[in-house]
């Protein structure tokens, strides 16, 4: 292979690095800015080409992906199932064939990419090829590191917790192929993978019986009615948008405002008997919850670390328990490393700069890299925002949004970017104003910032009543 040099590495063609890139070219054209996008999978997409064959988006198809190109019909709307009445969530097969096509079809026809799939970054520009080859890659400007939050799945490691001979223990990816030699199911982990596993059992006729759930921690979970995007659900936004703030207004404390939450349904949980100790921003319909919540066998008493056909010893306690395909549900999720700087001399470390929404975050980053002339307004703009695991995080997520969103409304010309971004779930949330309404839209915004102060006021006192 000859010597490569380029504007940008990019490290990681994920979600993040896709979108990143696609942003980055999309707004460099005329500058005809080049990329080396470097990735140890054969095809682009993550974490996504290993995941289980039933996953699907949590969060709706019309703001995944890239800006510059729709996953998938952004005007369909699901008309049965889990999903009904809100908009289609691409399954892992259909996002995996989204990315391999906006690489081959809009990234890699812009002649200023150079892909690089089945290679290892090394370090220091350095990279190695499946042949065994080495180099270093020249780059002009920055090197782009998208893995930070890199996601792991099941698949990607085994089991924490040991099993006697005779049990068997699955990853998601195999439990359809695993699932017609046994009559009961053991789904271990509380968060995201462990409720999709669930409901596919559920789904496909297992009685809720006949399915033991263990999660040692019960999670707050956000109601997909809320997070829809497009004009005809942007009064639904808006009306989940100000029931937050009023609770935010009338909370005597933290469990006090979690209580209002859950009465304006803008926050759900499992059971109504148990107090959530988790947040990880996943998200579900009412119609799920109504299903998972026919699951009665649930054990909560702590992560297991052995199980035998008979019993099951956790940290907890040891229990009954009877032969059982384990469905081990328990890796971390999002990841959770501490913030640094987005802009760093030579390097961008891409991170969430709104509460779990990593696309586009990648985008924003770009775009911010491209249209700002240094580092200290970049980084002012492009704020981390570490994921959640705790209650108190929604409080925390909560204030860093409005926060960012009180800078990023004193720039017309960010906020209009913000309106046409595809990825930003929040695009219809304000109104447009046309030329001439500059004085009308300067009073609107700068209401919203007292509203945003004030409610940032708020949540600092209760999260300060609760440390």
């Amino acid at each position: 292979m000859t010597g490569i040099e380029a504007d940008y590495l990019v490290v990681g063609a994920g979600a993040m690095g896709m979108a990143f890139v696609d942003t980055l070219l999309a707004e460099t054209r005329d500058a005809g800015t080049t990329v080396v996008l470097v990735d140890e999978n054969h095809q682009p997409g993550g974490h996504w080409n290993t995941v289980y064959p039933f996953v699907r988006l949590h969060q709706p198809s019309a703001y995944y992906g890239v800006n510059s190109e729709p996953l998938g019909d952004e005007e369909a709307i699901d008309r049965s199932g889990f999903n009904e009445g809100f908009f289609e969530l691409a399954s892992g097969h259909e996002v995996c064939a989204y990315y391999d096509h906006v690489m081959r079809n809009h990234l890699l026809p812009t002649g200023r990419l150079t892909y690089l799939p089945m290679t290892r970054y090394l370090g220091d520009n350095r990279i190695r090829t499946l042949d065994g080859a080495e180099q270093t890659v020249t780059v002009r400007r920055r090197t782009v590191d998208a893995t930070y939050l890199l996601t792991v799945v099941q698949s990607m490691r085994s089991a924490p917790f040991s099993v006697a001979d005779g049990v068997e223990v699955v990853a998601p990816n195999d439990l359809p192929r695993r699932a017609p030699h046994h009559d009961h199911y053991t789904v271990v982990g509380g968060g995201k993978t462990g409720m999709d596993c669930c409901l596919w059992l559920l789904r496909n006729g297992v009685p809720a019986d006949a399915v033991r759930w263990v999660r040692p921690r019960d999670s707050w979970l956000l109601n997909r009615a809320h997070i829809q995007p497009g004009e005809q659900f942007a009064p639904q936004l808006r009306d989940a948008m100000a029931a937050r703030m009023q609770a935010i207004s009338e909370a005597a404390s933290v469990e006090h405002l979690f209580t209002l939450l859950e009465d304006a349904e803008v926050l759900l949980r499992l059971d109504p008997s148990v107090w959530p100790t988790m947040y990880h921003c996943a998200i579900v319909s009412q119609r799920e919850l109504e299903y998972l919540r026919r699951i009665e066998d649930v054990v909560r008493l702590g992560h297991i670390e052995h199980a035998e056909p008979d019993r099951v010893r956790l940290t907890g306690a040891t229990i009954p328990a009877t032969p059982s395909l384990y469905v081990d549900c328990t890796t971390q999720g999002l990841p959770r490393p501490p913030s640094v700087p987005v802009f760093d001399g030579d390097r961008i470390t891409l991170q969430s700069v709104r509460s779990c929404q990593q696309v586009f975050s990648s985008a924003f980053i770009a775009h911010a890299e491209t249209t700002f002339s240094d580092d200290d307004t970049r980084n002012a703009l492009c704020v981390p925002v570490v994921h959640p695991d705790a209650p108190i995080d929604w409080l925390r997520h909560m204030s860093e949004d409005n926060a960012a969103s009180m800078r990023w409304i004193r720039d017309p010309e960010l906020m209009t970017w913000l309106r046409t971004a595809r990825l930003n779930a929040a695009r219809d949330l304000f109104p447009v104003f046309p030329p001439g309404k500059e004085r009308v839209r300067d009073k609107a915004m700068g209401a919203l910032a007292v509203a945003l102060r004030k409610t940032n006021e708020e949540l600092a006192a209760l999260m300060a009543g609760a440390s």
